[in-house]
């Protein structure tokens, strides 16, 4: 059991309860966590309202910093190219993805291209409660 991902999971299940898509993104620093979040889109009406970039402008606004070089990122669900353009943007080098999407080998390849000025490696985790989460929310929606 990772304790970061417990933790995302979390976020998820508050998506969920509140009618968002289940996907919970955490930051951590040193072992701790600095900012956690979940979906937020319907709420706030906002196509970038994602749980990795609110997560994100959170461990940023706590550090000062856009650069987050030395931070992780656990996320239940693998990030879309929006959400993986702001990991690479703020220097996330490591990233733990818990259920994998149709979009892994497309984000893989974003992640790990050296044209750009970084690189991010993608550890997936293969966690069944993530993708338990997600089909049970949408099983519910049909």
């Amino acid at each position: 059991m990772n304790i970061f991902l417990e933790e995302a999971k979390k976020q998820a299940k508050k998506a969920a309860d509140s009618n968002e898509v289940p996907i919970g993104a955490v930051v951590v620093r040193n072992d701790m966590v600095i900012a956690k979040a979940h979906n937020r889109r319907e709420k706030k009406q906002s196509a970038t309202a994602h749980a990795e970039i609110l997560a994100i402008n959170k461990a940023c606004a706590k550090l000062k910093s856009w650069r987050l070089d030395d931070c992780q990122l656990y996320v239940t669900l693998t990030p879309c190219p929006m959400c993986a353009g702001a990991i690479i943007a703020s220097r996330i080098k490591q990233v733990f993805i818990g259920a994998s999407s149709p979009e892994q080998e497309l984000i893989e390849n974003i992640f790990k291209n050296n044209k750009q000025n970084h690189t991010v490696n993608a550890t997936h985790l293969n966690d069944t409660d993530c993708e338990n989460l997600l089909k049970n929310f949408f099983k519910n929606k049909r």
